[in-house]
């Protein structure tokens, strides 16, 4: 079982010893925090909303809030996916980071960079997201997701589907409620994406078979802060924030023959 939190630890342990939370807010839709710089998470749907930290969040160790990732309180551990995408999710590693490539335009999604390469192939998207019948209409697609909409498979049919996918791409939020390590293993033969606001964006996390993750890192803190606080949802990707894209191969990053279609990340300035 240990090997199940070896993901956890591997992000906890990436936040540097020395950087402390400046700042924490808990919103209608997203938690942030505000470190290195400011760090979103989904706020979940599910489980009870409770932080035993409140009230002694600002001024603690980055690291150690990070840590609350591992937390099966989910609201506890989208705050600490927060902290770590605070450390992780900034304008410095746009700039810094080899293979990172900001979008044009602030909501161009890891769809629009994907869909010449999901043309005709067996496609499995973990979680709803928005917009998914561009992506229907150029492949087999599979929608698996805990609360279904029309024509959606609820989550447990992921051990049915996910090992006969050519791609798989699932929210961040898996991170959250701990099916990640779980959806990797049925995915292993599968081009793997990890996609939303509540993605961290570290290399780190090409180690653990995924191929390309499709995150957000806040360029205007003031105005994302603001949005949250206001119980904003998808106004965070037009006020303040940019959607950016990091794909295993041009990080520098050993590539096996399964991810030669990793071409993305070059090809799509998306």
């Amino acid at each position: 079982r240990a090997a199940m939190w070896e993901i956890y630890d591997a992000l906890i342990e990436a936040v540097a010893p020395d950087s402390t939370v400046q700042a924490c807010l808990g919103g209608l839709h997203w938690f942030a925090v505000r470190s290195e710089g400011t760090g979103l998470a989904m706020t979940p749907r599910e489980g009870e909303a409770c932080l035993p930290q409140a009230g002694g969040i600002a001024g603690m160790r980055t690291r150690k809030l990070a840590a609350s990732l591992k937390s099966w309180n989910f609201h506890e551990a989208a705050l600490g996916l927060a902290a770590i995408n605070s450390a992780f999710n900034t304008r410095t590693s746009i700039e810094h980071s080899p293979g990172m490539r900001p979008g044009k335009e602030p909501d161009q999604d890891i769809f629009t960079c994907l869909l010449d390469q999901l043309r005709g192939k067996k496609v499995a998207v973990i979680g709803h997201f928005r917009n998914l019948e561009r992506v229907r209409a150029v492949c087999d697609l599979s929608i698996l997701e805990r609360f279904p909409q029309p024509g959606d498979f609820p989550d447990p049919a992921c051990d049915w589907i996910l090992p006969e996918q050519d791609y798989v791409i699932m929210t961040a939020t898996t991170l959250i409620n701990k099916t990640l390590p779980r959806l990797l293993e049925l995915s292993r033969n599968a081009f793997v994406v990890l996609a939303g606001p509540s993605t961290p964006l570290t290399p780190r996390l090409f180690e653990f078979g995924i191929d390309m993750l499709g995150g957000l890192v806040v360029e205007d803190e003031a105005k994302v802060w603001t949005v949250v606080q206001e119980g904003g949802k998808h106004q965070i990707f037009r006020s303040g924030a940019r959607k950016v894209k990091l794909a295993r191969e041009t990080a520098g990053c050993e590539v096996d023959s399964r991810t030669a279609c990793a071409v993305t990340a070059a090809r799509c300035r998306a």
